[in-house]
């Protein structure tokens, strides 16, 4: 059993300095997935990786911590928080650039669906919310290998299912997002 599932257990078991212990042990890892979350983010964005670490570790200890219960489910709820993190940010981008609250007049160019990354963003996570809603296990494949940057085989240890199945999983996910996203266009 690795350090970090004991104090994962730990912390489950109600020890309040177990997670005082636990940062230093899966910072870096946190930080390595924060900066592969960031590649694809607009240059010169305020949100940079120690932010989104610090932001997830926030949200993370508010939370109950009875759901961790070893390594792979940590970094799996860690992936899926800073998901969460990216689209609150990206929307809250867009909102302020279309003038937050300001009187909102319609226009036929605001149809034209944005070049920009954020807006990329959340128009994916509306789709891989839509096809969580189908197909749970497609989504949860999804947002473990796109967003929390596990391997094939780390994803297949996380929801204890075969690696070709997480292959097929993931291409069958791949192409329906493709799809969804360029029929919306």
């Amino acid at each position: 059993m690795s350090d970090v599932t004991q104090f994962l257990g730990a912390i489950g078991a109600g020890d309040p300095k177990a997670a005082e212990d636990l940062l230093p042990l899966v910072y870096e890892e946190l930080r390595r997935l924060a900066a592969h979350k960031m590649v694809n983010e607009v240059l010169g964005q305020t949100l940079q990786p120690t932010a989104l670490v610090h932001e997830a570790w926030l949200r993370l200890s508010q939370q109950s911590r009875s759901e961790w219960k070893n390594r792979d489910q940590f970094y799996a709820m860690a992936a899926e928080v800073m998901r969460r993190i990216l689209v609150d940010h990206a929307r809250s981008r867009q909102y302020a650039k279309r003038g937050g609250d300001a009187q909102r007049i319609t226009f036929d160019e605001a149809l034209v669906v944005s070049g920009e990354k954020g807006s990329d963003l959340v128009a994916l996570d509306e789709a891989l919310t839509k096809l969580t809603a189908i197909d749970p296990r497609k989504g949860k494949v999804v947002e473990l290998r796109f967003f929390g940057g596990l391997s094939v085989e780390e994803t297949a240890e996380a929801l204890k299912i075969s690696t070709v199945t997480v292959m097929r999983e993931w291409s069958m996910a791949k192409a329906w997002l493709y799809n969804s996203l360029n029929n919306e266009a």
